[in-house]
């Protein structure tokens, strides 16, 4: 077996050699790794001496370090660069990773050294840090099951180890249903209405199999011009059933068993564990705390936004009649007419705005403003192994030259990658020995690839979702505290938002758009009249935007909130009456949200998703005390740097965001950023 994966790399920074590990090495590494971090919990449990914090707590921190690494090289890979091979690797490490977690969770003799400290933590003097860690190991033992009996353990273990398979299945079928729709145009009159830039892409990937015409997928570079611009009202129904019944079509890609089996398993275990509902033994570690006050939260904010979204709603249904004699809107009609709407009124469409915002220049523009706020420096560089060619690594740096960060960016979609957009990290920083060990951060993201005439160029939309990604990298590069598991974003989820989406403010401001918006061709700084437009549309249907959100949320919480799943007996038809308070079009029996909502079945948001709606109060907050003091104001960016980048889950947030902002958040920023104040 190649050792490969289980020594230390003998690469620059300690990066992951992508180009050396094959698939063959991953499951003897994980089957190893288990094996040697087992060993190193033997050790803290049969420390002849009496337990303490160092040597149990903190020892217990920084353990399993280099199971860790494989886990996230593999998992990363496993949604960004996947075949079937790596799909079923996954099938076949994840039990073994489960049991290994309740291996740990559910030792007794470590389960009673954790807690002969927990009960001494009041004479231990500890830092705050250490406070935090102590409380969350404790917890992690308490809400896992080291306090139930035997025959329950047994039971937590084989739900633990059925879930960790069916979140996998569910986002194989997930990423199996995008890569299989194609739809091959080859009448050219059929392209109506799509910008240049969308037609050539098509016409290059339909080349690129080998097949004539134009070739249109469920990848989002591809997807959304197609809804936005298409003219052709049938193709655009075609391709929005088919986004919309991903994996609800009966056959061996059909989720609905895995919703039901994984919302009754999460219910089962929460009750096991003794809460009410897998949503009360999540909100427990949150901002919010319990269902109810997401609920109420949702439901005042669903309250300022329906009378609106029902006027959005309404103008769009008029507009869409005067136009083109439409009589009832449907689902595939939404953005098309929205686009065609929104040129009217504020004579404002991607592709005018598209030529000023050129991948490179957005990443540079970032990287700027990055770099103003938080003395960081990027640097491309060529000396470290990538998984695969369109990957960007970079060496971050601060004012002092003290190396932060190796950050990896990855934008173009391609077979291996699942959709959407998110960051994760190689390596967690820690401080060990005496040495401040530096992250691995990356972000991954589906945009427009370049064609042969054209760079990638971005639409709006594309530039806030690099910023807010962004934001989520800076908030893991710039973590600085002693233990892995509480750095970057290991936070509590309804604060992990704050970082990213506070940075998609700056796409708005003219001070910043001067930084990075110039014109492809002409290098011309993008006018200030489209600065004004953009900023003028960006309330644009909010009510709509907003109450979108919210049903997305308040379905994650009748799935993990709810009595008893065991009485949903048809996705399709609890989907359909939660959506009943929130819908706006017109229902398609073709079309189901959840076969394929992964961020609550495969990703980490279940009972979670609220936290967008959450996060973007402690934003909107948070920016207006930017845009008080200036919006490239130092002592504010040092304030947030300090308080909220750096310091990782080392204490509860709402102290984090009091240090920084000196309040307590108020919801009004919001809502009136959003236009719904009156």
């Amino acid at each position: 077996m190649k050792k490969l994966l289980i020594t230390p790399f003998k690469t620059p920074y300690n990066t992951p050699p992508f180009s050396k590990i094959k698939n063959e090495d991953y499951l003897p590494a994980f089957k190893e790794a288990i094996k040697s971090a087992k060993s190193e919990i033997d050790f803290i449990v049969n420390n002849p001496e009496p337990p303490s914090f160092e040597n149990t707590i903190e020892a217990l921190d920084f353990s399993g370090e280099q199971l860790d690494r494989i886990s996230s090289i593999f998992f990363n890979l496993n949604s960004a660069e996947t075949n079937e091979t790596i799909q079923k690797i996954a099938q076949e490490v994840s039990p073994l990773l489960s049991e290994f977690s309740n291996d740990i969770t559910l030792n007794e003799a470590l389960f009673k050294r954790v807690k002969a400290i927990y009960e001494t933590k009041d004479k231990l003097n500890l830092t705050t840090e250490q406070q935090t860690l102590l409380d969350k190991k404790y917890k992690s033992f308490s809400r896992n099951g080291a306090n139930l009996s035997e025959d329950k353990k047994k039971k937590l273990r084989e739900i633990d180890k059925k879930l960790s398979q069916l979140k996998l299945k569910f986002g194989e079928n997930v990423l199996a249903e995008t890569n299989k729709f194609e739809m091959l145009i080859t009448n050219e009159a059929d392209l109506s209405g799509l910008p240049e830039g969308t037609k050539e892409a098509a016409k290059q990937l339909a080349e690129s199999k080998e097949k004539e015409g134009w070739l249109f997928t469920l990848d989002y570079p591809s997807y959304i011009p197609f809804i936005t611009y298409a003219d052709n009202r049938e193709l655009r129904k075609k391709t929005t059933l088919a986004a919309g019944s991903k994996s609800f079509k009966g056959d061996d890609l059909d989720n609905q068993q895995n919703v039901l089996d994984i919302v009754k398993l999460r219910h089962e275990r929460a009750n096991l564990l003794g809460y009410k509902t897998h949503a009360h033994f999540v909100l427990e570690e949150r901002m919010a705390k319990t269902p109810e006050t997401v609920l109420n939260f949702s439901n005042e904010l669903l309250e300022k936004a329906k009378p609106a979204a029902e006027r959005e709603f309404k103008s769009l249904e008029n507009f869409a009649k005067d136009l083109d004699n439409i009589d009832q809107l449907q689902k595939w009609d939404g953005a098309y007419y929205s686009e065609k709407l929104k040129q009217k009124l504020f004579s404002l469409d991607d592709e005018k705005l598209k030529p000023y915002f050129k991948l490179e220049n957005v990443i540079n523009g970032a990287f700027t403003i990055a770099n103003k706020l938080f003395d960081l420096n990027f640097e491309e560089i060529y000396t470290i192994d990538k998984y695969h060619e369109d990957v960007l690594t970079y060496k971050v740096t601060d004012s002092k030259g003290d190396f932060i960060s190796i950050f990896y960016a990855d934008f173009f979609p391609r077979a291996g990658k699942r959709n959407g957009a998110w960051m994760t990290s190689y390596k967690p920083q820690y401080v060990k020995n005496g040495e401040n060990s530096r992250p691995h951060i990356s972000i991954v993201c589906n945009f427009t690839k370049p064609t042969k005439t054209k760079p990638s160029l971005l639409t709006f939309n594309e530039v806030t979702t690099l910023f807010h990604e962004f934001g989520h990298a800076l908030h893991g590069m710039l973590a600085n505290t002693i233990y892995p598991s509480l750095s970057g974003t290991n936070v509590f989820w309804d604060f992990v938002e704050l970082p990213s989406q506070v940075m998609e403010n700056w796409c708005y401001e003219k001070e910043a758009l001067e930084l990075f918006a110039t014109h492809y061709e002409t290098g011309e700084v993008i006018p200030m009249d489209l600065v004004e437009k953009i900023k003028e549309s960006a309330t644009f249907h909010e009510g709509m935007q907003t109450l979108r959100q919210l049903s997305f949320g308040l379905l994650d919480m009748s799935w993990h909130g709810g009595e008893s799943p065991e009485t949903i007996k048809d996705v399709k038809t609890f989907e359909t009456d939660v959506f009943k308070n929130t819908s706006l079009y017109p229902e398609t029996k073709e079309t189901c949200m959840s076969t394929s909502f992964s961020h609550i079945f495969q990703g980490g948001y279940s009972s979670g998703y609220y936290s967008y709606k959450w996060a973007e109060v402690l934003d909107a907050d948070a920016f207006e005390y930017f845009k008080e003091n200036g919006i490239f104001n130092k002592s504010v960016a040092d304030k947030f740097k300090e308080n909220v980048l750096s310091k990782g889950g080392t204490e509860n947030p709402m102290t984090l965001y009091k240090r920084f902002r000196g309040q307590e958040p108020k919801p009004e920023a919001l809502l009136k950023r959003a236009g719904l104040l009156k």
